[in-house]
């Protein structure tokens, strides 16, 4: 899974952003921040497009993220992917069949260890790292482990964005709608 050659993947906060991504060229998207009564629309519209969603899980307000609310979500809401920080949804969304990017905040060196910990043991398709700005720990960890990595937070420019895909991303995530239609504009995604 490489996404089709797409190396930056819009993340939407709100039905706006949604709207634009919903209109644009890319394939692959990100709901980050939404709630239990706009999910099922939400994902009704992907299809609709004909784009890929992944969302954030643990960001559903009025949603328990654990292995009872990832069932309801691949059965009822059924997007492309997902994406938490908690092992045990991923294992599940992963045994269902859906794209699982484990999302991990690069604070510190604990941080760091216990990431590649964690991503030994659920074997997520993809690990995405924030901030999306520190190419030598991008370039680091995409040597050290065997899972692909994705990155976002703090990218705001496409040499950003050049940077962390040479480091060795295999694209960059961002709500950064400037930065999206620049790459767009530029062809970089087809």
């Amino acid at each position: 899974m490489n996404f089709n050659g797409q190396s930056l993947i819009p993340v939407s906060k709100n039905m706006c952003q949604y709207d634009l991504f919903l209109k644009s060229g890319f394939e692959y998207g990100v709901y980050l921040d939404t709630d239990l009564i706009h999910l099922k629309p939400i994902s009704e519209l992907a299809k609709e497009y004909n784009k890929k969603l992944i969302i954030h899980t643990d960001m559903i307000q009025g949603l328990k993220n654990d292995e009872y609310s990832i069932e309801y979500i691949c059965q009822d809401i059924k997007p492309f992917g997902i994406i938490s920080t908690r092992p045990s949804v991923l294992a599940k969304a992963k045994k269902r069949g859906l794209l699982t990017i484990q999302r991990v905040f690069l604070l510190d060196s604990q941080a760091l260890k216990k990431s590649y910990e964690i991503a030994q043991k659920t074997q997520a398709d993809y690990l995405e790292i924030l901030p999306g700005i520190l190419p030598d720990f991008i370039r680091k960890i995409s040597n050290d482990i065997d899972i692909p990595v994705l990155t976002g937070g703090l990218v705001t420019t496409r040499e950003e964005v050049n940077c962390a895909l040479r480091a060795g991303a295999q694209a960059v995530t961002t709500s950064n709608v400037a930065l999206w239609k620049a790459v767009e504009r530029l062809r970089i995604v087809t």
